[in-house]
């Protein structure tokens, strides 16, 4: 009896071991610190955006799926922008989206760009290192330049970012 009793725990430890291995508060900027770095260098990952941008971002944990944070970048492209969490995507298996290795999580969201240009697709890796990567992508070559056709289509962007997290907040 005392065996079958344990066994009933059993689901319980599992969870509490899965679920707490996925602890992500360790990302969070509510203390007032930031992330904030560069652009990768190499035009070969990069489309729209200064080789120079730099960017930072708030990130608030227990809000992912709600109000996560904001960026903000060199050159304009975001200021103080909110990341907007893509409701549907949390009940679709491209919430799990794994790629590369050292990554514990990746979050995808959409940001209104400053001049209110089409928006950009955000995917937010959160990585082993306790740093961040934060990728930007819209559109493809051979996309029309916002002002060329009625709608406004933006030019297409891509570009991956390396944060670390660092004192004080965004400027």
């Amino acid at each position: 009896m005392s065996f079958l009793i344990k066994l009933h725990w059993l689901p319980f430890v599992v969870f509490a071991l899965l679920t707490g291995c996925r602890d992500l508060s360790r990302f969070s900027t509510t203390n007032g610190n930031r992330f904030e770095g560069p652009i990768v260098q190499g035009s070969f990952v990069r489309a729209g955006i200064a080789e120079d941008a730099r960017m930072c971002m708030t990130l608030d944990t227990d809000h992912l799926q709600d109000t996560p944070g904001f960026i903000s970048s060199s050159g304009g492209l975001f200021a103080q922008t909110p990341l907007r969490p893509i409701p549907q995507l949390w009940h679709d298996s491209l919430s799990t989206l794994s790629f590369g290795e050292g990554r514990i999580d990746n979050l995808i969201y959409a940001a209104t760009p400053a001049d209110d240009s089409a928006d950009v697709l955000v995917v937010v890796s959160l990585m082993q290192s306790k740093d961040i990567e934060v990728r930007l992508l819209r559109g493809a070559p051979g996309s029309p330049v916002s002002g060329e056709s009625e709608g406004g289509v933006s030019a297409p962007l891509f570009g991956i970012f390396n944060l670390t997290k660092q004192q004080g907040a965004c400027q």
